[in-house]
């Protein structure tokens, strides 16, 4: 880390020297491993490394940006000299600034490790795990597509004109599984995951479970008639449905006029039980960092509270133009400039369990899978999708159903939100509890 610091600030002066009027180096390099098993035999292990730096200069307000995986000083000089001429092809515009230095950078737990002392053969032995929990969960359970363990190592090097000089290093480890159960010619998908900050904390026979229990529970499913019910979405559909409000809550997509909040900021848009958070400082989530791809302090951002709209997320150039502070939600790798992106986005717990969110349900659908999400507008809300789950009855999940599809406008649908139970669960970056919907039309047979 130290050596990296020397040579971005370095590389900073140079970029200065020849004509820069502010310039930032942003370093990453990391490691990730993938170990892939299949009938108690290692399938795939593959160990990446990659390493890279990006510069970024402002010539009389012009951007100019180029990288390099090549850290020779030929190649880092001629870097910096392309940046400065690509700058010369762009155009001015006021708000291209770099950000200030933040003196306070917060201590986070984000480097387990853990991750690296265990040994290559011990993560193979929990992928295995995975798979022999899945086999031993049900014999229906037939055919293991992939059982995965995975973790990845990670440094980023920071240094800029404006006085920053800083960085950190972190890690993540995860188990996944997709597994496929058959019965009567019937067959059924089911998938399990967990992603963690310590590798202590990963528990592959749980993931090998809860896929095989969500793929033999599927097993019969039918159609059912065409009705209007209380639908409720389990966590990870709740989190594919807020990944696609997630963009437009950027401020890039608001100034460019492809949000369908823009212009609505301090009114309600969604039932007062939703409250939307994005936390690039949260203990114990993996995409937690001290400082964004800018240098800015990270941090809790209130997107919509009660379901009123509170702010939008900003890297430096959104707030410029908006004449507002960065949120910390500048997002890139060293191969691009910052973009704004999310980072813990989670729609907040609610205080009632699941149970009792089902309790007062006497006839609905609960989701536990959509279809063709990638297919929803983030710009007008729209949305029609394929879905699957099971149906309930007072209160209790009974039979599976697939072949429907529901449909309609996300705004209209965060609105009729009637409760929220309080087990939000995380996919990584994204999380949300069990949500229900007072009312939807369920398109079936």
């Amino acid at each position: 880390m130290e050596d990296y610091g020397i040579l971005a600030k370095k590389l900073v002066e140079e970029a200065t020297a020849k004509g820069a009027h502010q310039a930032e180096v942003y370093i990453s390099k990391g490691k990730e491993l993938t170990i892939e098993v299949s009938k108690g035999q290692v399938e795939t292990l593959k160990n990446a490394e990659e390493h890279g730096l990006g510069i970024r200069v402002f010539v009389d307000q012009k951007m100019g940006y180029a990288y390099t995986s090549d850290f020779s000083p030929t190649a880092l000089t001629t870097a910096v000299e392309r940046a400065i001429a690509n700058a010369d092809k762009t155009f001015a515009d006021s708000f291209n600034v770099l950000p200030k230095p933040v003196l306070d950078h917060r201590e986070l737990d984000i480097y387990d490790p853990g991750i690296e002392k265990t040994s290559v053969d011990e993560k193979i032995q929990m992928a295995l795990q995975i798979e022999k929990a899945a086999k031993e969960y049900d014999p229906r359970v037939k055919i293991i597509e992939s059982c995965t363990y995975q973790d990845s190592q990670y440094q980023v090097t920071l240094a800029s004109s404006e006085g920053i000089v800083t960085g950190y290093h972190g890690a993540y480890c995860g188990c996944f599984a997709y597994v496929v159960a058959e019965e009567e010619g019937d067959a059924q998908t089911g998938f399990g995951l967990q992603f963690e900050l310590k590798i202590a904390d990963l528990d592959p026979v749980k993931v090998g479970r809860e896929a095989a229990r969500k793929a033999v529970r599927m097993l019969g499913a039918k159609n059912i008639n065409t009705q209007k019910a209380p639908v409720v979405f389990d966590p990870y559909v709740a989190t594919n449905f807020l990944g696609v409000l997630a963009p437009a809550l950027s401020a890039e997509a608001v100034q460019k006029g492809k949000s369908l909040f823009a212009g609505k900021l301090g009114t309600q848009v969604c039932s007062p039980l939703i409250s939307i958070i994005d936390d690039g400082a949260l203990p114990g989530a993996i995409m937690s960092a001290p400082f964004d791809g800018e240098g800015v302090k990270t941090g809790r951002t209130s997107l919509i509270e009660k379901g009123v709209l509170k702010s939008f997320l900003h890297n430096s150039y959104t707030a410029a133009k908006e004449g507002v502070t960065s949120t910390g939600n500048a997002v890139r790798s060293f191969k691009s400039t910052p973009e704004v992106g999310t980072t813990n986005f989670f729609i907040e717990a609610g205080s009632v369990s699941r149970d009792e969110l089902l309790s007062g349900i006497d006839r609905g659908f609960y989701v536990t899978e959509v279809m063709g999400m990638h297919t929803a507008n983030p710009i007008s809300g729209d949305f029609s999708v394929g879905a699957s789950g099971l149906w309930i009855e007072n209160g209790k999940l009974t039979k599976a159903v697939r072949g429907v599809a529901i449909a309609g406008n996300l705004m209209s649908l965060f609105q009729q939100v009637d409760c929220v139970a309080d087990d939000l669960t995380f996919f990584v970056g994204r999380g949300a509890p069990t949500i229900r919907i007072k009312e939807m039309t369920i398109s079936g047979s």
